[in-house]
């Protein structure tokens, strides 16, 4: 009888190794360069492949396994969520308004990094970050769809959330996070993954998804808590992916240094302009606050970024040029932004409002030495005016930061009374910022940013209203023009939170909701 044979089953490492780099081959009628040419065009000098390790060791059928047993918990929730009326538990309806500002301005940036990542899993000789990417690239397509369907409830019930995918190619403060993506998906491969998995993700991602997941459970919106945690295991191997990525490229050759330096430095601040957006959220449109946004800077970023910087020196790496400006900024930029969404609520498809006494006085709490000094002088200020029947709307365009395309709220470092500008001149062009550090940016690269899509520039160029519209005819109101471009509801997506459809429903949904439990 001959003998049995025993398959050893394969190790975790073995198993790994097999499910990517076993399933990978040299070309043979072509060169490898020639096939995967994006890899090399940026100066990035590669000499092994084989030295990229992913810490998870995760090979695709144990990702499809773990995803479904997440897909059924969060679904699971999501319905019991929709067929209790859950969004009558949420702690006030401007809650709702920090959903429609996700929705609207995060969720199709997963769309974008799905797509981003995609591509980039396809130009890389060596296989290990081939798989790597195109799993993220799953994942942001996952995040992406969970995104829409528990938030698809709201919209039920709620406007400012019809028509997210729409405002995001057309309105102007949606141009911010676009161009964010925009910016790195044009990038080469190395770029990008320095941009997103590194600077936004390793770096900065922790200020997005701690502080919103735990407003959405102080606030009673259990849908949004389930995405995010379902989410949370996908961005820890998004983190990890961020950290490999740079110490990979800088132990493989002393020549990459200087070049990741330089994408730190430029991503990190653009990373930090965009999360401008969520500063706000953070500080002014969560009914019930977790912490503020200068406690989330301190320990996500100031305490994180000490240790992971000190970390990198040992490679030559140093923090980014912007990190002393960030770290005084975040005294500041909530307030600003808030400050300017007041003032353009006419022109946004959600409302925004005078946060009330006590939230006055958590925000002076909060910070201490800058809101009572300048702040809330303003926004009592608007309230005074709004009482008297006169809410303020500002009905002229803002200025406009060439690279980031924020409008120029933001402030001198050390002089939070007089607003930053610079200027550059390019090819008989003059080109207007938001700081020394988006100038610099747009220095190093002029020829990407002069093609800078900046919706203020658009409008007042005519190329903002819908095909057939005469601009000369009696009556011709521009502003309603472009709303009508933007296909927003006037009355009901925007304007003050203050007498708003929202607010008048949700108040007499919470009436009989309570009527009925007494009943």
């Amino acid at each position: 009888m001959d003998t049995r044979v025993v398959k050893k089953k394969l190790g975790l490492k073995e198993r790994y190794s097999a499910m990517t780099r076993g399933l990978a081959w040299d070309t043979t009628y072509q060169p490898m360069e020639k096939v995967f040419p994006y890899d090399r065009y940026e100066g990035i000098k590669v000499h092994d492949w084989d030295k990229w390790e992913d810490p998870f060791r995760l090979t695709m059928d144990a990702y499809w396994k773990y995803q479904g047993e997440k897909e059924k918990k969060l679904y699971a929730v999501i319905d019991a969520f929709a067929q209790n009326n859950g969004q009558l538990g949420v702690s006030d309806a401007r809650y709702i308004n920090a959903l429609k500002l996700f929705i609207q301005g995060v969720s199709p940036l997963e769309y974008y990094a799905h797509r981003g990542f995609a591509h980039v899993g396809r130009q890389f000789t060596g296989a290990g970050a081939r798989v790597a990417a195109q799993m993220q690239s799953i994942d942001e397509l996952r995040h992406y769809q969970t995104q829409a369907h528990a938030v698809s409830h709201y919209n039920k019930h709620f406007n400012g959330m019809h028509s997210p995918n729409h405002w995001f190619d057309r309105v102007w403060y949606l141009s911010v996070p676009k161009s964010f993506f925009e910016d790195a998906n044009s990038a080469g491969p190395f770029e990008f993954l320095t941009a997103v998995s590194f600077s936004f993700e390793y770096v900065l991602t922790n200020l997005l998804f701690v502080p919103f997941m735990s407003g959405a459970a102080h606030n009673g919106d259990l849908a949004t808590v389930t995405f995010g945690f379902s989410a949370q295991s996908d961005e820890s191997r998004h983190m990890t992916l961020g950290i490999e990525c740079i110490k990979f490229l800088l132990e493989q050759d002393p020549a990459n240094v200087p070049i990741v330096q330089g994408w730190i430095d430029k991503w990190f601040w653009r990373g930090y302009r965009l999360l401008t957006l969520v500063a706000m959220m953070q500080d002014y449109m969560l009914p019930k606050r977790v912490m503020s946004w200068r406690e989330s800077w301190d320990m996500y970023v100031e305490q994180s970024g000490e240790a992971l910087f000190n970390d990198l020196a040992r490679y030559g790496i140093r923090k980014p040029k912007g990190w002393v400006d960030a770290c005084e900024g975040k005294d500041h930029i909530s307030h600003q932004a808030w400050a300017t969404f007041y003032n353009y609520c006419a022109a946004a498809p959600f409302h925004t409002w005078i946060p009330k006494p006590d939230e006055m006085n958590w925000l002076s709490e909060k910070y201490p030495a800058t809101f009572d000094k300048h702040y809330r002088p303003r926004l009592e200020h608007w309230r005074e005016r709004a009482a008297q029947g006169d809410r303020y709307y500002n009905k002229t365009l803002p200025m406009l930061c060439t690279t980031c395309q924020i409008p120029m709220l933001f402030t001198e470092p050390g002089d939070a009374t007089k607003i930053a500008y610079r200027e550059t001149d390019y090819q008989g062009d003059k080109y207007h910022f938001c700081s020394d550090h988006c100038k610099e940016i747009f220095e190093n690269e002029p020829e990407k940013y002069v093609q800078s899509w900046l919706p203020v520039h658009q409008i007042y160029q005519g190329n903002c209203f819908k095909p057939g519209t005469d601009p000369t005819k009696e009556g011709f109101d521009p502003l309603l023009a472009v709303l009508e471009y933007y296909e927003l509801n006037v009355g009901r997506d925007n304007f003050d939170f203050e007498g708003s459809e929202d607010q008048k429903n949700f108040a007499a949904w919470r009436g009989e909701s309570t009527e009925g439990a007494q009943k």
